[in-house]
């Protein structure tokens, strides 16, 4: 990837996680926008977002946002000037949920056995 597909993937990202914060409010839930993906002729972009909070429905949400999508790329490109204005499609992106989960393993796990002390009977043994 060059580094200006790189820039301009990161202004998208930053600039449409404003206009998200902004103007688009959700009950019970916060979105992040993870990543920007835009093809190299800026004709599209995927835009991967996170949601968080207890009262969702991710696949709803993601669905909304693409319905206001126009809305969206409008404020978006207000903010941003490019050469082509990328369609944006918004993708749900679900690392952070794995993430969470897999901390929650990892802390119902039990502690490790502590080491047996030197010079006692069961170091002697092991």
């Amino acid at each position: 990837m060059s580094q200006r597909l790189d820039r301009v993937n990161e202004l998208m990202k930053r600039e449409l996680s404003m206009v998200l914060e902004r103007g688009y409010r959700f009950e019970g839930i916060v979105l992040t926008v993870h990543e920007v993906a835009t093809a190299p002729d800026l004709r599209n972009a995927n835009a991967w977002v996170g949601i968080l909070g207890k009262a969702r429905d991710e696949d709803a949400v993601i669905e909304k946002l693409n319905k206001e999508r126009g809305n969206i790329q409008r404020e978006l490109y207000k903010r941003v000037k490019l050469k082509h204005s990328p369609q944006i499609l918004f993708r749900l992106d679900k690392s952070i949920e794995r993430a969470v989960s897999l901390i929650n393993v990892i802390d119902s796990l039990p502690p490790p056995a502590p080491d047996p002390e030197p010079g006692s009977e069961e170091a002697k043994e092991g």
